[in-house]
């Protein structure tokens, strides 16, 4: 299928390492324009190395979304340097693990600011450039904890439910000026993030799934190319969960049992 991604420019929050990184690779290689951001510059650099030596045209610029004058100068030069902006993807995370009693204010404005202040601001600074232009897409990067709340990581869930309802609302206000606003719901993705969790409880987590494995970041970056591409020019206002059938029946590890089938661990 050609996607007619050819030259379309695309920012991603978060680039320099997991999700962002593999969704990079992705659209470079449908021949896209990339500008990456994130708050430590050595991933970024790394990956502008690699993607430039293939001969792919990217921009690199070490920005907290947190940091609102800077995210939104931040789009300001990917517009100016590359003359538009085609494709956005919300996807800079941090998440912070605790008891519920033990959060303090630092530790929400710390969540808060960067999962839901960031993809607000995010579409605000995406949308504007994409007006003008007459359309374009947004990819906000959710969790499955909007679905299911994770005990131990409730501001971080809060504020993906929150991701979530904005993906709603931008589409339908957006849809006007011919721009689509579409939430991905990844599962337990393998990356630096869940690198501590995932070590401790892999066997459990797997279990979760009808796949019976975890994800890795091209599983999403893939999807989030197609996402992104006019084949998809009737999907909009929705949460695509990429998962692995996470939480799609109870005991998934049931079939796998009955067909005498081991999972890969």
């Amino acid at each position: 299928m050609e996607l007619h991604l050819t030259d379309k420019v695309v920012v991603i929050t978060g680039g320099g390492t997991g999700i962002g990184r593999a969704a990079a690779f992705a659209y470079a290689k449908e021949g896209c324009k990339l500008a990456l951001c994130g708050r430590r510059t050595e991933p970024l650099e790394a990956v502008a190395e690699e993607l430039t030596a293939l001969g792919h045209e990217v921009m690199v610029e070490s920005v907290d979304v947190r940091d609102l004058p800077a995210f939104e100068a931040f789009a300001d030069h990917v517009a100016e340097r590359f003359g538009r902006i085609d494709i956005w993807v919300n996807n800079a995370g941090i998440n912070i693990a605790k008891p519920f009693y033990d959060y303090t204010e630092a530790d929400w404005n710390a969540v808060v600011d960067t999962v839901f202040k960031g993809v607000f601001f995010g579409i605000r600074f995406a949308g504007a450039h994409m007006r003008q232009r007459g359309g374009g897409v947004i990819l906000n990067v959710s969790s499955f904890s909007a679905k299911i709340p994770n005990a131990g990581r409730a501001i971080y869930s809060a504020a993906k439910s929150g991701v979530s309802s904005l993906t709603r609302s931008a589409a339908a206000e957006y849809a006007p000026f011919g721009i689509r606003v579409v939430g991905i719901v990844p599962g337990m993705i393998e990356t630096e993030i869940s690198r501590e969790n995932i070590s401790k409880n892999r066997a459990l987590l797997q279990m979760d799934s009808a796949s019976q494995r975890l994800g890795v970041p091209e599983d999403l970056a893939q999807p989030m190319v197609f996402l992104a591409s006019d084949a998809c020019g009737y999907i909009t206002g929705v949460d695509i969960e990429i998962s692995g059938g996470k939480f799609c029946v109870q005991k998934p590890q049931f079939p796998w049992e009955t067909a005498g089938i081991q999972p890969k661990r």
